[in-house]
Protein backbone atom coordinates (compact mmCIF):
# COMPACT_ATOMS: atom_id res chain seq x y z
CA UNK A 1 0.00 0.00 0.00
CA UNK A 2 2.94 1.94 -0.29
CA UNK A 3 1.54 4.14 -3.40
CA UNK A 4 -2.16 5.04 -2.97
CA UNK A 5 -4.09 4.81 -6.15
CA UNK A 6 -5.63 8.23 -8.37
CA UNK A 7 -8.17 9.30 -6.30
CA UNK A 8 -7.65 7.36 -2.74
CA UNK A 9 -9.92 8.27 -0.04
CA UNK A 10 -10.23 7.23 4.09
CA UNK A 11 -13.72 4.98 5.03
CA UNK A 12 -14.54 8.19 6.82
CA UNK A 13 -14.06 10.88 3.73
CA UNK A 14 -15.91 8.26 1.91
CA UNK A 15 -18.55 8.45 4.08
CA UNK A 16 -18.68 12.19 4.69
CA UNK A 17 -19.26 12.63 0.98
CA UNK A 18 -21.72 9.76 0.66
CA UNK A 19 -23.98 12.11 3.18
CA UNK A 20 -23.67 14.74 1.72
CA UNK A 21 -24.73 13.16 -2.24
CA UNK A 22 -27.37 11.98 0.28
CA UNK A 23 -28.42 14.78 2.69
CA UNK A 24 -28.85 16.87 -1.27
CA UNK A 25 -30.67 14.68 -2.93
CA UNK A 26 -32.92 13.41 -0.41
CA UNK A 27 -33.70 16.34 1.44
CA UNK A 28 -32.34 20.01 -0.15
CA UNK A 29 -33.54 18.99 -3.90
CA UNK A 30 -37.06 17.92 -2.61
CA UNK A 31 -37.49 21.08 -0.81
CA UNK A 32 -36.47 23.40 -3.33
CA UNK A 33 -38.48 21.34 -6.13
CA UNK A 34 -41.45 21.85 -3.47
CA UNK A 35 -40.52 25.69 -3.26
CA UNK A 36 -40.29 26.09 -7.19
CA UNK A 37 -43.40 24.34 -7.98
CA UNK A 38 -45.39 26.08 -5.21
CA UNK A 39 -43.84 29.86 -7.40
CA UNK A 40 -44.49 28.51 -10.47
CA UNK A 41 -48.17 28.12 -9.53
CA UNK A 42 -48.37 31.19 -8.74
CA UNK A 43 -48.77 32.98 -12.28
CA UNK A 44 -46.62 35.62 -13.81
CA UNK A 45 -42.90 33.95 -13.42
CA UNK A 46 -41.39 37.27 -15.09
CA UNK A 47 -40.98 38.82 -11.26
CA UNK A 48 -41.22 35.68 -9.44
CA UNK A 49 -37.89 35.72 -6.81
CA UNK A 50 -39.18 32.43 -5.41
CA UNK A 51 -39.12 30.77 -8.97
CA UNK A 52 -35.94 32.26 -10.21
CA UNK A 53 -34.42 31.61 -6.85
CA UNK A 54 -35.34 28.10 -7.00
CA UNK A 55 -34.53 27.49 -9.88
CA UNK A 56 -30.94 28.69 -9.38
CA UNK A 57 -30.53 26.63 -6.26
CA UNK A 58 -31.37 23.56 -8.42
CA UNK A 59 -29.12 24.29 -10.71
CA UNK A 60 -26.27 24.65 -7.94
CA UNK A 61 -27.74 21.28 -6.34
CA UNK A 62 -27.55 19.19 -9.26
CA UNK A 63 -23.99 20.62 -10.29
CA UNK A 64 -22.76 19.43 -6.78
CA UNK A 65 -24.81 16.00 -7.31
CA UNK A 66 -22.93 15.31 -10.68
CA UNK A 67 -19.33 16.34 -8.89
CA UNK A 68 -19.88 14.10 -5.95
CA UNK A 69 -21.02 11.54 -7.85
CA UNK A 70 -18.02 11.67 -10.11
CA UNK A 71 -15.53 11.78 -7.62
CA UNK A 72 -17.08 9.08 -5.41
CA UNK A 73 -17.27 7.01 -8.90
CA UNK A 74 -13.22 7.67 -9.28
CA UNK A 75 -12.71 7.23 -5.63
CA UNK A 76 -10.55 4.57 -4.27
CA UNK A 77 -11.10 3.98 -0.78
CA UNK A 78 -8.36 2.33 1.50
CA UNK A 79 -8.23 1.97 5.27
CA UNK A 80 -5.05 3.43 6.61
CA UNK A 81 -5.38 1.13 9.40
CA UNK A 82 -4.59 -1.47 6.68
CA UNK A 83 -1.29 -0.44 6.37
CA UNK A 84 1.40 -2.88 7.25
CA UNK A 85 4.60 -0.84 6.75
CA UNK A 86 4.08 1.40 10.00
CA UNK A 87 7.53 2.45 10.25
CA UNK A 88 6.91 5.31 7.17
CA UNK A 89 4.62 8.02 6.03
CA UNK A 90 2.03 6.93 3.68
CA UNK A 91 -1.49 7.51 2.92
CA UNK A 92 -3.71 7.90 5.84
CA UNK A 93 -0.58 8.69 8.19
CA UNK A 94 -0.92 11.35 10.94
CA UNK A 95 2.53 12.59 11.52
CA UNK A 96 4.08 14.92 13.85
CA UNK A 97 6.39 17.13 12.11
CA UNK A 98 8.91 20.08 13.78
CA UNK A 99 10.38 23.03 12.12
CA UNK A 100 13.89 24.41 12.64
CA UNK A 101 12.57 26.58 16.03
CA UNK A 102 10.84 23.05 17.28
CA UNK A 103 7.52 24.39 16.72
CA UNK A 104 5.36 20.80 16.07
CA UNK A 105 2.37 20.64 14.03
CA UNK A 106 0.68 17.32 13.45
CA UNK A 107 -0.88 16.62 10.04
CA UNK A 108 -2.47 13.85 8.37
CA UNK A 109 -2.51 12.61 4.98
CA UNK A 110 -5.75 12.11 3.12
CA UNK A 111 -7.01 12.30 -0.06
CA UNK A 112 -7.86 15.44 -2.07
CA UNK A 113 -11.79 15.36 -1.59
CA UNK A 114 -11.38 15.73 2.83
CA UNK A 115 -8.44 18.11 2.77
CA UNK A 116 -8.95 20.54 5.27
CA UNK A 117 -6.01 22.43 6.24
CA UNK A 118 -7.41 24.30 9.28
CA UNK A 119 -7.69 20.68 10.87
CA UNK A 120 -4.43 19.11 9.99
CA UNK A 121 -5.85 17.41 7.12
CA UNK A 122 -3.63 17.48 3.85
CA UNK A 123 -4.08 16.49 0.71
CA UNK A 124 -2.18 13.42 -0.57
CA UNK A 125 -1.01 15.57 -3.44
CA UNK A 126 -0.19 18.79 -1.80
CA UNK A 127 3.51 19.78 -1.34
CA UNK A 128 3.73 18.88 2.16
CA UNK A 129 2.42 15.49 1.55
CA UNK A 130 4.33 14.85 -1.75
CA UNK A 131 7.28 16.07 0.53
CA UNK A 132 6.44 13.48 3.62
CA UNK A 133 5.88 10.45 1.76
CA UNK A 134 8.14 7.59 2.59
CA UNK A 135 9.61 9.43 5.40
CA UNK A 136 10.77 7.76 8.79
CA UNK A 137 11.01 9.08 12.09
CA UNK A 138 14.25 11.18 12.23
CA UNK A 139 14.09 12.11 8.51
CA UNK A 140 13.96 15.68 7.88
CA UNK A 141 12.51 16.91 4.86
CA UNK A 142 12.00 20.21 2.74
CA UNK A 143 8.68 21.75 1.30
CA UNK A 144 8.26 24.30 -1.02
CA UNK A 145 6.02 26.68 0.52
CA UNK A 146 4.87 30.04 -1.37
CA UNK A 147 5.95 31.84 1.65
CA UNK A 148 9.70 29.97 1.05
CA UNK A 149 11.45 26.19 1.48
CA UNK A 150 11.14 25.13 5.25
CA UNK A 151 12.69 21.77 6.31
CA UNK A 152 10.58 19.70 8.76
CA UNK A 153 12.07 17.01 10.94
CA UNK A 154 9.30 13.67 11.47
CA UNK A 155 9.33 13.37 15.14
CA UNK A 156 6.63 10.72 15.15
CA UNK A 157 3.79 8.28 12.85
CA UNK A 158 1.26 6.73 13.97
CA UNK A 159 -1.85 5.18 12.12
CA UNK A 160 -5.43 4.12 13.35
CA UNK A 161 -5.63 0.70 14.84
CA UNK A 162 -5.84 -2.30 12.93
CA UNK A 163 -9.31 -4.01 12.98
CA UNK A 164 -9.44 -6.98 14.43
CA UNK A 165 -11.16 -9.22 11.82
CA UNK A 166 -12.80 -12.90 13.01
Amino acid sequence: MSLPPANPITPAGYAAMKARYDHLLGTERPAVVEIVSWAAGNGDRSENGDYFYGRKRMREIDRELARLARRMKAARVLDPADQPDRSRVFFGACVTIADEDDHQRVVTLVGDDEQDAGAGRIAWSSPMARALRGAAVGDLRQVSLPAGTQEWEITAITYPPPRNVA
